[in-house]
């Protein structure tokens, strides 16, 4: 099988967990409907998007053609980054609030492509943040805080 065989194979594997991951949190919450959505909704039109795109990746994975091609290095920096960077907003995104939790999650996010420079990743956090906020906090209502309890008397 070859290089870009083994590579979808893997990501479809890695999609499909993340599906089942989300779709397990989600079934933990009320669902609601479209136009009144509870807090399980949004994880579980995630978990069914990531599994249907998880499985068509899989299934390219399956049918590519073979080559005797390795697999290459293992991108350990973005890896990691992307992995500190998810932790990092679900630990912090109730104390913290919504722009810190954001911007550190996407300046972490902006640093895992070495093609990025960290004045290209602050550019992208920014930008990542001011959205999320016009977004979630102004046009759904989310009700997570713009700025949580942990910078009470800073901010």
């Amino acid at each position: 099988m070859g290089r870009a065989g083994v590579k979808d194979i893997l990501s479809g594997l890695i999609f499909l967990g993340f599906a089942g991951a989300f779709g397990t949190a989600a079934a933990g919450y009320k669902l609601g409907t479209a136009f009144r959505m509870g807090p399980g909704y949004f994880p579980l039109v995630l978990a069914v998007a990531l599994g249907v795109l998880g499985a068509a990746i899989l299934v390219k994975g399956v049918t590519a053609a073979a080559s005797d091609t390795p697999l290459g290095p293992v991108p350990w920096r973005g890896a990691v980054l992307i992995l500190t960077a998810l932790v990092c907003f679900g630990a912090t995104v109730r104390g913290l609030g919504l722009v810190p939790a954001v911007f550190a999650a996407a300046f972490l996010s902006g640093l895992a492509s070495r093609s990025n420079s960290p004045l290209a990743a602050l550019a992208i956090a920014s930008a990542l943040t001011a959205l999320a906020v016009v977004i979630f906090h102004f046009g759904l209502g989310v009700s997570v805080p713009l700025f949580g309890s942990w910078l009470r008397g800073i901010v």
